[in-house]
């Protein structure tokens, strides 16, 4: 089967029993084919790529990179092609010795009390530092330039003009002229930059693939975050994602935690703005 072929270039596998319940992948086909859409088609409507679409309708989840993500796969092509995805995934689970057993709780809080120790260093309170940095030079620079100004009109209008009056009327602490600059603040730091938009992406309950788009629709990262691992995407005005595993995602968005309760092997599709999140 070539990439991109029309509907009419399918045909159902024959089947000599008449009660024969078809195989999943078999019925997600049929069903693609019944309502006229092409694998490419149904890639772009549930972002699934399209070695991975073959791959399911040939009953082959090996790609999918485990049965989480089989799951939200199955789920995602069956809403596609106007199918009841519920039965399909109870099929699979059956064929596959049940569903997944819940993840014990303890190991993901130890995860999270672990993981912000090995975070690297916070660059955007830097750049806010350095920002403040210069503002404040810049601006103890007019400060200073302004009294001086001020000291010599003084010399000119007096007849009997006095050096320790001149000296006095610049502001010192500690013998040293006075620097405004004041001390960033952590508000600060969490909305900084305002003129963009950051999502960062932990896998910190498991692996998770992700996939992650800017505002033109260019393809930042596309592939497999392992447990531990974080991604960190940055877009003028917007960012796209899709989330395979949701539930072992954590998202921090423009500085903030997002506390959306995410299940687990949900696909979830997220976008983020400079404004969001609007609380949190």
């Amino acid at each position: 089967m070539s990439i991109g072929n029309s509907p009419e270039d399918e045909r159902p596998f024959e089947d000599d029993r008449e009660d024969a319940l078809p195989s999943i992948g078999r019925a997600l086909q049929q069903a693609r084919i019944a309502a006229g859409l092409t694998v490419d088609d149904v890639s772009n409507a549930t972002r699934v790529r399209i070695a991975i679409v073959h791959a399911i309708e040939a009953d082959d989840f090996s790609p999918c990179g485990g049965d989480v993500y089989a799951r939200g796969h199955i789920r995602n092509l069956a809403k596609a092609v106007h199918l009841d995805p519920e039965p399909l995934i109870a099929r699979f689970s059956a064929e596959r010795g049940g569903a997944p057993a819940p993840t014990p709780a303890a190991p993901l809080f130890e995860a999270e009390r672990i993981r912000p120790e090995r975070r690297g260093p916070n660059w955007t309170a830097a750049m806010v530092a350095a920002i403040v940095a210069v503002v404040g030079f810049v601006g103890f620079t007019a400060f200073k330039g302004g009294d001086d100004n001020g000291a010599r009109d003084q010399v000119a209008d007096s007849t009997t003009p006095s050096a320790s009056a001149s000296v006095s009327e610049t502001p010192k602490k500690d013998g040293k002229p006075v620097d405004p600059k004041p001390e960033p603040s952590d508000s600060a730091i969490a909305a900084a930059p305002q003129d963009k938009v950051t999502v960062q992406v932990s896998a910190a309950d498991g692996r998770s693939w992700i996939s992650a788009k800017d505002h033109n629709g260019r393809l930042l990262f596309d592939g497999l975050l392992k447990q531990g691992e974080s991604k960190t995407f940055q877009d003028s005005s917007k960012i796209n994602l899709v989330l395979g595993d949701a539930g072992a995602i954590q998202l921090y968005v423009n500085g903030k935690k997002i506390e959306d309760d995410f299940q687990p092997g949900a696909v979830e599709r997220l976008t983020y703005t400079k404004g969001d999140p609007q609380v949190g």
